[in-house]
């Protein structure tokens, strides 16, 4: 991505909810979707590691020390353009075997590097 992307107005947030131990290609699942939108150029990413989560198969996983999971709730988010994002779901879709895809839309106010 350059210094020139903009993005204003409409976008949409692509949200992936997977688990940590989730991988392709011997990486985590995360860090592949993530660095697969890096190279596509889309906006932005965010991963997000959660305390406690359960899904489809409704089996708890939790940081408690007690009950210690090596398999956390881990949620990626991405915004951009409803265009960029929709051409993106095919790659994600390829690489989720299991976990939870969504789409919303949003209104982006600002997205800028920092000036040096």
């Amino acid at each position: 991505m350059n210094d020139t992307t903009e993005l204003s107005g409409e976008g949409l947030l692509l949200r992936i909810f997977i688990g940590e131990s989730d991988r392709s290609e011997h990486k985590p699942l995360y860090e592949a979707i993530m660095l697969k939108a890096r190279e596509r150029g889309l906006a932005g990413c965010t991963v997000t590691r959660a305390l406690a989560g359960y899904g489809a198969a409704s089996r708890i996983h939790t940081a408690h020390i007690e009950r210690l999971s090596m398999d956390l709730p881990i949620v990626v988010e991405i915004i951009d353009t409803a265009e960029n994002v929709r051409a993106f779901l095919p790659a994600v879709e390829a690489m989720v075997d299991g976990g939870l895809v969504t789409l919303e839309p949003v209104e982006v106010h600002v997205y800028r590097h920092q000036r040096a």
